[in-house]
């Protein structure tokens, strides 16, 4: 006997309203879901840098010699960062590592860092270390991962007479390169245990020199141009002697 074939009947048009409606909102809920574990990123984030930002607030407020330093340097960086047409959220990495720059100081004994005199050999060894153990500090977060490397190398120097490791020219990420611009005139223009802060005109005289030498020519250009409107440092804490001849500041 032969089998019968039973063709089916095609689907009316009302199951496959319903049909579409259920695939749209089940799409829908997963833009939903996609959403907020967006923000949930953002918000770990947010929470993880806080949490980085008030570690190197309090290892500056121990020191009046450098409190406000790190907010500068942060906010002169974000600025340099956009004059320089890096896109928004390098940018804003830029201006959080030059917030972050020095948080590898905790590694550093205070002595060391408060010493009014010249650092001996193993003095300098230990200051040297500081933005080693910053970029460590910060390693794990994978979305800080251009900060770190801004972290690390922000004493390097065009010429290669930076560390930790010697970098010369464009083998320094450019984030580096801002912060250093904006870390020394920062130090240049306020007290330090070391050495009392220089005028303002003779810290930008000094950039000016070190264009094209220790530090990138293009950052420098941009840093003057910006100068006008930064927020100057509180320059005097305390009673210091003249300033020496200018020289790029190593801390």
């Amino acid at each position: 006997m032969a089998a019968r074939v039973i063709a089916s009947a095609p689907d009316a048009p009302g199951d496959l309203a319903a049909a579409y409606r259920r695939l749209n909102a089940a799409y829908q809920q997963t833009l939903r879901y996609a959403e907020d574990v967006r923000r949930l990123y953002q918000q770990v984030q947010r929470s993880i840098y806080q949490s980085l930002l008030g570690l190197a607030n309090a290892l500056e407020a121990k020191d009046p010699y450098t409190r406000g330093h790190s907010g500068r340097v942060g906010a002169a960086s974000r600025s340099l960062a956009q004059a320089l047409g890096l896109p928004p959220h390098e940018a804003e990495t830029v201006g959080q590592a030059g917030l972050l720059h020095d948080i590898g100081k905790i590694g550093v004994p205070e002595a060391v860092l408060r010493k009014q005199g010249t650092l001996d050999e193993d003095e300098w060894a230990m200051m040297r270390k500081h933005p080693l153990i910053g970029a460590q500090i910060v390693a794990p977060f994978e979305f800080f991962a251009g900060g770190a490397l801004t972290i690390r190398y922000h004493h390097e120097r065009c010429d290669g007479s930076g560390y930790p490791d010697g970098l010369a020219g464009d083998a320094i990420p450019i984030g580096a390169r801002i912060v250093a611009v904006a870390d020394v005139f920062d130090a240049l223009t306020s007290d330090r245990p070391y050495r009392a802060a220089l005028p303002r005109g003779a810290a930008l005289d000094y950039l000016g020199r070190q264009a094209g030498r220790t530090l990138d020519e293009r950052v420098v250009t941009a840093f003057l141009g910006l100068a006008p409107d930064l927020v100057p440092a509180t320059p005097h804490v305390g009673a210091r002697a003249a300033p020496a001849a200018a020289r790029t500041p190593a801390r």
